[in-house]
């Protein structure tokens, strides 16, 4: 069926246009079209369900049991007819005349006719080259009349503007096969292309290579008859692809075509003007078609036709009725035909003229002109500018033919492109919104809507951008629910790109969300998730809850295709539940962006035992302190364990020092205040003294005498610590906690004999019997921590001499005299100088 259904301007919501700027709500997160309550569409698209929400963002699921599609059956002969007609070639424009050149013999092209027939019948595939104007769609419809009965599914006609070799597989599907709503994956489109038998009809082609043959390749049933010019590739080396160039007719074919499309005969000036345009043009139809029209403008000023003089004060070379024939134009001037024929031109068909070049070459379908122009009989426009040779078609639509645009540009037709085209994004957004406008209708129009897009965005004038926005955002869904996805991704493409330009955070978060679904349907998963994650953060910041979710369920969807574990987060959005606040104003990092590694200051939670980072509180909420979930995996999880390792034995090491040192209770590996010194029964004093000389108020160091308590440890043992106190009768004081006996290695020393109470060195009278240490060394702690590390201390007085001794040398008893004593409060020390 016709997308447009042959309906008038009025017909199509024309009349209802608003005379004002439509209002734009694109500003906001959740966009509503419009025309009021959105339209969703449902759509089976490989394994994945999609509904097209033009809100929030189309949502995708596995297709749920139940609603898979079966396979699809191919349309009767009488389908295929009615589809040809609508989409194989635009409407004829209201009022106007089929092309002039339908009404003509197909000129000099009967040996290429029965060649190319010929070639078909075989099961061999043809491309037919040639340069632009030289007659190939005319040559394509001859072939394509003469094999209508040659296969089992017809001729199928598809339009290569713009379209890629899987668009063109789709486009085929479409064209055979009766399936509404669906969209096959890549297995079930081959396997459903493997069946077609059908000449298929291609005209301008825009591709060669490799993808020419993958074309080919899906459709082993199908012989192809493509049309292209020289400038697209061509095919690969090993392609069984035939080649026939076409080139441009003869001398006395071309005046034919001059005077049939003149409308009467030429004169001797005329028909020797005609040689020298053939010899210019290398006999391009195209080229003689525009003549002709030259020629009708010419004996209209002849004539004196008050309608079809030059319109507006245009300038021209007689005077409406005047005797005087306006001369032809050179050669050198038969290059730039189409202004010298926009010149005669009404000013409608001028202003027609003027939005194609705006809208780079395409145009309107015909009902949309009497809108955009607010003239009921704009429409009519495309009719004589086709009868002139300026439009050609080109699939469902017309645009410029060949060198016009470059001509008309020339000119000065671009001037105020941008205006006209922000006009035409006011109404195509209305028009694309409507309720009554099916989505088929929409994606026929899709090159005159990209076209204004892109014209919008690439303009810096002010407000451009938000049109282009507003018009993506309601054209692009429909776009989606025709299944014409190669439109639907240059749509979204256009309006993320205006919507970073104009500032607006939440349409580009949409079509970022857009372009991630659009992704994993076609089956590229890291570029989906790239883009669901930019439109999750997008919409993070502007807290808009219900469009976060749905990028969550989306992402959670990759992940799962990928095998890449989900986030706690991520798990519960796709479930429905609303993730809680982590009571921080600051938005946590994606994840496996790079900030989301981080390095905290940690703190200790004194009651599990653990180390807990900012991170890892703000990943665990209360409600779900129980849950736990991988925050990092890999070679990174075992890098950031380790560094937590070493960081937790630092913490407790600290804490375990800490304990042993500022506490009042005795610690383990030090002697208990019940243990005391005794004598030997030798009579030879303390088991643990030795005689000592140097003076008494040394830090760290004990001075030996006679008959006195001087706290000589056993060779090879060391002490540091506080420095013992004694008053005048040697009575040493109390020591400071921490001091304790150690041997060479740094480990407590255990002594091996008891204390006896009783000196077991004879009195020093002389010079000292042990040098003492230049370098008093403090006791290692066990290797329990490596943050500690032994400090030294310097003497601060030199040994004694001679018969000097200190007042500590006299014992005054077991107690007194005892390496390990306790005070009144219980404390024990057992202080050794360094032998």
């Amino acid at each position: 069926m016709d997308p447009h259904n042959g309906r008038r301007p009025e017909e199509h919501g024309a009349q209802e246009h608003p005379a004002g700027p439509l209002p734009s709500k694109a500003g906001s997160p959740q966009f509503v079209p419009p025309d009021g309550p959105a339209r969703t569409a449902r759509l089976i698209t490989g394994d994945y369900l999609l509904t097209v929400n033009p809100v929030d963002g189309s949502e995708i699921v596995p297709t749920p049991p139940g609603e898979e599609p079966g396979t699809p059956q191919k349309q009767s002969a009488k389908e295929r007819t009615e589809r040809t007609r609508a989409t194989s070639a635009p409407p004829v424009p209201p009022g106007g005349l089929a092309h002039p050149v339908d009404q003509l013999p197909l000129l000099e092209r009967q040996e290429e006719t029965e060649r190319l027939t010929r070639l078909l019948t075989r099961g061999r595939s043809v491309r037919l080259t040639g340069p632009a104007g030289a007659g190939r769609t005319r040559l394509l419809d001859a072939v394509a009349a003469a094999c209508a009965g040659l296969a089992p599914d017809g001729v199928v006609r598809l339009s290569g503007y713009r379209r890629t070799a899987t668009d063109l597989m789709y486009d085929l599907f479409a064209a055979v096969y009766r399936a509404p709503a669906y969209r096959p994956g890549r297995p079930e489109l081959l396997t459903a292309l493997a069946g077609i038998g059908a000449v298929v009809v291609v005209d301008d082609l825009e591709f060669g290579g490799e993808p020419l043959e993958e074309l080919l390749a899906a459709t082993p049933e199908c012989a192809f008859l493509l049309s292209a010019t020289p400038d697209v590739p061509a095919p690969a080396a090993a392609s069984h692809i035939e080649e026939v160039f076409v080139s441009g007719l003869g001398r006395a074919a071309c005046q034919e075509l001059l005077e049939r499309a003149a409308g009467r005969p030429l004169t001797e000036e005329e028909a020797a003007w005609a040689g020298d345009l053939w010899f210019e043009s290398e006999g391009l139809p195209l080229r003689f078609l525009q003549a002709g029209a030259v020629l009708r403008q010419r004996d209209r000023l002849t004539a004196g036709t008050p309608e079809d003089a030059a319109p507006d004060g245009a300038d021209g070379s007689t005077e409406a009725g005047s005797d005087e024939v306006p001369p032809l134009p050179g050669i050198p001037e038969a290059g730039s035909f189409a202004t010298l024929i926009a010149e005669g031109l009404a000013p409608t068909a001028q202003d027609v003229l003027r939005l194609a070049v705006a809208l780079g070459g395409d145009l309107p379908h015909p009902a949309h002109l009497p809108a955009l122009f607010k003239d009921p009989r704009a429409d009519a426009a495309l009719g004589e500018l086709l009868a002139c040779g300026l439009i050609s078609p080109a699939g469902t639509h017309y645009r410029l033919a060949a060198t016009v645009l470059d001509q008309l540009t020339a000119a000065g037709y671009a001037e105020g492109a941008a205006g006209r085209a922000h006009a035409a994004a006011q109404h195509y957004s209305w028009w694309a919104g409507h309720h009554s406008v099916a989505p088929e209708r929409a994606a026929a129009e899709a090159d005159a809507l990209l076209a204004v897009m892109a014209r919008l965005t690439a303009s810096r004038e002010s407000g451009h951008a938000s049109a282009a926005v507003l018009l993506a955002r309601t054209a692009a869904p429909a776009f989606a629910a025709a299944l014409q996805w190669n439109a639907w991704e240059r749509g979204l493409r256009y309006g993320q790109e205006a919507a970073r330009i104009a500032g607006e955070v939440g349409e580009e978060a949409y079509f970022h969300h857009e372009l991630g679904v659009l992704a994993l349907c076609l089956g590229n998963l890291d570029k989906a998730r790239a883009e669901l994650e930019a439109s999750i953060g997008l919409r993070g910041a502007l807290a808009d809850r219900r469009g976060a979710v749905a990028g969550r369920r989306a992402l959670a969807l990759v992940a799962d295709r990928t095998g890449v574990p989900v986030s706690a987060e991520i798990t519960a959005a796709a479930a429905g539940e609303e993730v809680p606040l982590v009571g921080t104003d600051e938005s946590a990092s994606p994840p496996g962006s790079p900030t989301a590694v981080t390095t905290p200051v940690p703190r200790v939670d004194e009651t599990a035992a653990t180390v807990v980072t900012p991170a890892v509180a703000a990943a665990a909420p209360p409600d779900r302190a129980k849950k736990k979930r991988p925050v990092f995996t890999g070679a990174r999880r075992n890098l950031v364990a380790a560094g937590a390792g070493a960081l937790l034995a630092a913490v407790l090491g600290t804490i375990v020092t800490l304990g042993a040192t500022s506490g009042s209770d005795t610690p383990a590996d030090k002697v208990k205040s019940d243990q005391s010194a005794e004598e030997s029964k030798d009579g030879g004093g303390l088991t643990a003294d030795e005689p000592g000389h140097g003076a008494s108020s040394g830090p760290g160091r004990w001075h030996g005498g006679t008959g006195g308590r001087t706290g000589v440890p056993a060779a090879g043992s060391t002490r540091s610590g506080a420095p013992a106190t004694g008053d005048a009768s040697g009575t040493p004081g109390s020591t400071a906690p921490g001091d304790e006996p150690t041997d060479g290695t740094g480990k407590p020393s255990t002594p091996t004999d008891r204390p006896t109470g009783r000196p077991t060195g004879k009195p020093t009278t002389g010079k000292p019997t042990h040098k003492p240490t230049s370098r008093p060394t403090q006791p290692t702690q066990e290797p329990t921590t490596p943050t500690e590390e032994p400090t030294t201390t310097e003497p601060t007085e030199k040994p004694t001499t001679g018969d000097s001794q200190s007042p500590s040398q006299t014992a005054s008893g077991p107690s007194a005299s005892s390496p390990m004593s306790a005070g009144p409060s219980g404390t024990a020390a057992q202080d050794e100088p360094t032998a």
